[in-house]
């Protein structure tokens, strides 16, 4: 079949054809958005889930829902390098700018936009990183130097100029467990506080399984500042769904046993779903495509896996960090002791600890619980297995 018309789309955050087992959190939004517009306050949400399960996706429909209701967005992915500081500066800059040109603003908006300028002149007091707002910084508010009590400063103001001017503020952030401790425990203060005021600022978020442990060792009442939905797998309906919708809508069917064969291989992960999908469409000669079909691109699939998706992964570890999750993966696909990974590698867990931690903050494992790590990578087990030796 012609490669122009493939329909999947394996791509980092790229939305799928048929957006599919998303209903309820789309739902659990939509009810965000409208009891905060009306005054009402309600939990924040943060996404979480492995790697390649439509975290980011889920973000954008997100998005899309929000700027339907007229709600002002603004998004960003959290990178260890970057500063957190400066970067909410450059962001609430784009948000007051959103709600209304500065030739609109009024008092409020104009307020705020005051307030950044005391922001950014506390955390870059250079001046590298011009804001454009050609105001006065105002004196006493967000130049205390302390993120927590400036970044509330900020979200205030600008909480405050959202409900002026009839709109609000959803932030949107990817990768959340990249935030410091510091970093992370001032957004949530500032995002208390709007709360308390019962402002329209939403923080929606996404990142791996560990972030509501990440919340709660920030703040305490994280868990009653947001909520946490966990993503996986689809379920077997849903998956399938997810695969032979978008061919059925050009025509293209699929034989029930290429579609069992497909979903169990890929055990339901999104990710895999759009890339198995697209390598068999590419590789089919015709419709339907059958269960030969799909054995025959097998082989290109893992290769492509190997290739791109979980390679670049393994490329970030050093030789004993390797050793360490090609241990891991010998002892199956679930969470695993760490004793046991120590033991198969004929070391102590206290000796390797140090390398479980620097791949915990690479984002390549998580402690789903106490002496225990899990991949971050739906069957990075299968990976380390095919392609590297203990």
């Amino acid at each position: 079949m012609r490669a122009h018309d493939n329909p999947y789309t394996p791509n980092a955050g790229a939305r799928p054809p048929a957006l599919v087992g998303r209903d309820a959190e789309l739902v659990a939004f939509e009810v965000l958005l409208d009891r905060m517009r009306a005054g009402h306050t309600e939990q924040s949400m943060l996404i979480t889930g492995l790697r390649g399960v439509g975290k980011t996706v889920l973000l954008g429909a997100f998005e899309e829902r929000a700027q339907a209701r007229d709600w002002v967005t603004v998004d960003a992915e959290i990178t260890k390098s970057s500063d957190f500081g400066l970067r909410m500066a450059q962001l609430v800059r784009r948000a007051l700018l959103r709600i209304a040109p500065s030739a609109r603003w009024r008092d409020r908006a104009e307020r705020a936009a005051r307030v950044l300028k005391s922001f950014q002149m506390t955390f870059e007091p250079e001046g590298k990183i011009n804001l454009g707002i050609n105001v006065d910084a105002i004196e006493g508010f967000a130049d205390s130097g302390d993120l927590g009590e400036d970044l509330t400063d900020v979200l205030l103001a600008l909480g405050e100029a959202a409900l002026e001017h009839g709109t609000g503020v959803l932030f949107l952030f990817d990768e959340v467990q990249f935030l410091n401790s510091v970093e992370f425990e001032a957004l949530i203060a500032a995002l208390h506080k709007t709360v308390q005021r019962q402002l329209p600022i939403i923080l929606t978020g996404a990142g791996l399984p560990q972030l509501p442990r990440l919340a709660g060792d920030a703040k305490s009442y994280a868990e009653r500042l947001f909520r946490f939905p966990a993503i996986g797998r689809l379920p077997h309906e849903e998956a399938a769904q997810a695969l032979v919708t978008p061919a059925e809508r050009l025509d293209v069917a699929y034989e029930p046993d290429a579609v069992e064969a497909i979903v169990q291989y890929t055990q339901g992960y999104p990710y895999f779903l759009q890339e198995y999908g697209k390598l068999v469409w590419d590789s089919s000669p015709r419709s339907p495509i059958t269960s030969g079909d799909v054995a025959d691109a097998r082989e290109a699939v893992e290769a492509k896996l190997d290739g791109s998706f979980f390679r670049v992964r393994a490329e970030r570890t050093t030789e004993l960090e390797l050793r360490y999750m090609r241990a891991m993966a010998e002892l199956g696909a679930d969470a695993q002791p760490a004793k046991e990974v120590a033991a198969l590698m004929g070391r102590t867990s206290e000796q390797l600890g140090p390398t479980r931690s620097r791949l915990i903050e690479k984002g390549l494992l998580y402690t789903p619980g106490h002496g225990l790590a899990a991949f971050t990578v739906p069957q990075f087990d299968r990976y380390m297995r095919r392609a590297h030796t203990l």
